[in-house]
């Protein structure tokens, strides 16, 4: 029994570096994945967590597997096939800010079907989350996460939804109609406040809150990024005020020197600190580079989350 299920799409991430001297494109490997991201979090902090998803018996899905027993996340309820690819995509660089191109269509999580559910693992589970992406990449994974919710529901296990609404994967009034028939079936919504303006063209919290509430979570989590964040139950509702913002990691210390290199996120221990590959990845985030220095006392290019 795990304390939370995470169900959803992992993508092999390759984004883009600074082009070299020599005229030639590199890209740094890393791990996309609302839900996968959300059961790292969470085994961080302590958290018993499994993950639910299909991935290609290839090398982003050996990925995968590794990342997750590295990070303590249960990989058991994952499925492989020789039949579909693990999904991939690349982020690019420009002027203009970033741009995702995604390889996702025929996954295998996006065949993922309701039969290939670990029936027992959800009725176990204290938690079971998922998100409007894991119903987004295809009509049978959608199918799935609507029966796995029905098993935690069926078994007296919470579920939370997170909308993370995609425009690529769905259009706004089919989006909507799932999502809110999902969410009407969970404990805990949490939609974000970017999405809620286009499925449901809101844009109070007060009156976002009480909409969701109405479809029947006991709590409502409304997600408003530099805003903070609004939490609602039928009884109260709460503003939840953000803490400050970092342009780049909020571990650097004044010098740009990381303060928890030994526990430094997976994505950081792609290269060592001071190598060629960090000072590239420091320029590319506008950092100084580093001097030579032991190593408890060097920085690394930024987390997952601020080199997107």
């Amino acid at each position: 029994m795990v304390d939370l299920l995470c169900m959803g799409e992992p993508m092999l991430e390759f984004n883009q570096l600074p082009r070299q001297a020599d005229g030639s494109q590199h890209y740094l490997e890393g791990h996309g994945g609302d839900t996968s991201n959300a059961a790292i979090a969470a085994a961080r902090q302590g958290a018993s967590v499994g993950y639910i998803t299909g991935l290609g018996r290839d090398m982003p899905g050996d990925s995968f597997m590794a990342l997750w027993a590295r990070e303590g996340v249960d990989a058991s309820t994952v499925t492989r096939t020789d039949r579909w690819l693990t999904g991939v995509y690349f982020v690019t660089h420009d002027a203009a800010g970033h741009h995702f191109l995604h390889y996702r269509a025929n996954s295998a999580s996006a065949m993922y079907r309701a039969t290939d559910l670990p029936e027992a693992a959800i009725a176990a589970a204290r938690m079971l989350y998922v998100s409007g992406i894991s119903q987004g990449i295809s009509e049978s994974a959608c199918d799935a996460v609507f029966a796995a919710i029905e098993i935690a529901r069926r078994n007296g296990g919470m579920v939370a939804y997170d909308t993370n609404y995609r425009p690529r994967l769905w259009p706004p009034a089919r989006a909507a109609a799932v999502m809110h028939a999902a969410m009407a079936q969970v404990d805990y919504a949490l939609p974000g406040l970017d999405d809620v303006a286009v499925l449901t063209g809101l844009s109070k919290p007060e009156a976002i809150l009480d909409f969701y509430l109405r479809l029947g979570p006991k709590v409502v989590v409304l997600k408003g990024g530099e805003r903070g964040a609004w939490l609602a139950t039928p009884e109260r509702q709460y503003q939840l005020f953000p803490l400050p913002f970092h342009e780049t990691c909020c571990f650097l210390d004044g010098d740009n020197r990381c303060t928890i290199y030994a526990t430094r996120p997976e994505l950081c221990r792609h290269f060592e600190a001071g190598s060629e590959q960090c000072q590239e990845a420091r320029r590319a985030r506008g950092l100084t580079p580093l001097e030579p220095c032991e190593e408890n006392r060097c920085s690394n290019p930024d987390s997952a989350g601020s080199l997107e």
